[in-house]
């Protein structure tokens, strides 16, 4: 069956494929993450297609879908794409990545696809809590496949005591810590579940004890598996520290 598609979308990656084209992956809000092949790149006057076709654009695209690939159109770049640096740079590599690995093809998510602007907006706006809207990305992100939790109840729907500490079960939601978290789980605090759940920024300690806990949720929906932009990150750190 062919389909034609004619929507807005972000880059999410692109590489190249055969000989003059590129493989790229775009978000949609209407189509989802689509794989789409744009061909004849090797000219001059295809430099702003290629242009545009760079991750975290926002683009305007036309194309037919045939089977597992789609074929483009058109693509024209909706704003300038960020240019970042540093942990900018590294958290748009890592949303990207995540968004990759963990959302399947063809699966129309819009509020996944909102959640992503939201997180893009963050980056370029340069946030000062920029570790806090990465985690809101990877609970938008888990929510929207189905993987998420009430953050305001723990796993039996309990709700989560603000003075009390929790580790997480991936397949249960969270646990209240009685003498410390099981072994290779994090502690976080209740204030920092209950900060996901009403979308308030909490303090910089609840940010930081947020992130191994959502680190073991999405390792877990890997399989496991680690993802690139986690081993370029503890690089940087191990330098920072020489």
């Amino acid at each position: 069956m062919t389909m034609r598609i004619a929507e807005a979308a972000f880059v999410l990656h692109a590489r190249p494929w055969r000989e003059s084209s590129l493989l790229v992956e775009v978000l949609t809000a209407e189509h989802g993450r689509i794989g789409v092949v744009a061909r004849g790149l090797g000219s001059a006057r295809r430099h702003l297609l290629r242009a545009a076709l760079q991750p975290l654009q926002c683009i305007r695209m036309e194309a037919v879908q045939r089977g597992e690939l789609a074929t483009l159109r058109s693509a024209e770049a909706v704003d300038t794409a960020p240019r970042l640096t540093g942990m900018g740079a590294l958290s748009g590599f890592y949303i990207n990545e995540l968004t990759m690995r963990m959302v399947p093809r063809h699966d129309p998510m819009p509020e996944l696809y909102a959640a992503y602007a939201r997180m893009r907006g963050m980056l370029i706006a340069e946030s000062s809590v920029l570790a806090w809207h990465l985690r809101c990305y990877e609970r938008d992100l888990l929510a929207a496949l189905g993987l998420g939790f009430d953050w305001h109840l723990d796993g039996d729907g309990l709700p989560v005591d603000v003075q009390a500490d929790y580790w997480m079960e991936p397949e249960h939601g969270a646990r209240r810590c009685d003498g410390g978290a099981p072994r290779g789980h994090a502690q976080v605090p209740g204030r920092a579940l209950l900060a996901l759940a009403s979308d308030h920024v909490p303090d910089r300690d609840a940010i930081s004890r947020l992130r191994p806990m959502m680190r073991e949720l999405v390792r877990h929906h890997l399989i496991g598996s680690d993802l690139q932009s986690w081993r370029i990150a503890r690089q940087l750190s191990d330098w920072s520290r020489e």
